[in-house]
């Protein structure tokens, strides 16, 4: 077992071997969560462990990264830890992911078998991620005292109400209810 992680990976033939990986990808390797982080600073631990349970070969492990996001209220950076447990059943179409068992989720392979192992990690990590990353405290916007415009900007427009005439006729009842005079 090395520090050192391959780039693709062939999950049937670690299976049949009961091999363990184990070591470090950095955030930057990983594409698609560029535009979701606030920077790719950091790296994410990994250790896989790969096995057959009945004939079904699986994968079962665990990923731990720290990730910066952009608070959605606040817009500023929260550090948003990441740990998770990965149990992957290893399946070649959706037919065969549907009759899993247990708590493995499906990996569906491609043809040639091999998989890119940043493509798994990836995967794992922006089911993990939320929809709306928010700050534990409540961080909230805040507007300089002196800039009016800014607070003007913020202010409900005066909406133009069409029945607002009604407003202004001063309508008399009489007695028996009537509004002639």
């Amino acid at each position: 077992m090395s520090d050192r992680l391959p780039k693709f990976i062939d999950p049937l033939i670690l299976a049949d071997k009961n091999a363990h990986l184990a070591g470090k990808i950095p955030l930057s390797s990983l594409s698609r969560l560029h535009e979701l982080l606030v920077n790719n600073v950091g790296e994410v631990t990994v250790s896989l462990f790969f096995g057959k349970e009945g004939k079904t070969a699986k994968i079962e492990g665990k990923i731990c990264a720290v990730l910066a996001v952009k608070c959605q209220r606040c817009l500023e950076p929260v550090e948003w830890p990441i740990e998770s447990d990965i149990k992957l059943g290893i399946v070649s179409s959706l037919d065969k992911a549907g009759k899993l068992t247990g708590d493995l989720e499906p990996l569906i392979l491609p043809e040639e078998n091999k998989i890119a192992l940043t493509d798994i990690i990836e995967d794992e990590i922006l089911i993990l991620l939320p929809d709306i990353p928010k700050h534990s405290n409540n961080c909230a916007i805040t507007i300089p005292a002196n800039n009016s415009a800014l607070l003007n900007e913020y202010r409900q427009p005066a909406v133009n109400n069409p029945f607002s005439i009604l407003a202004e006729l001063n309508i008399q009842e009489t007695s028996d209810g009537s509004t002639k005079k």
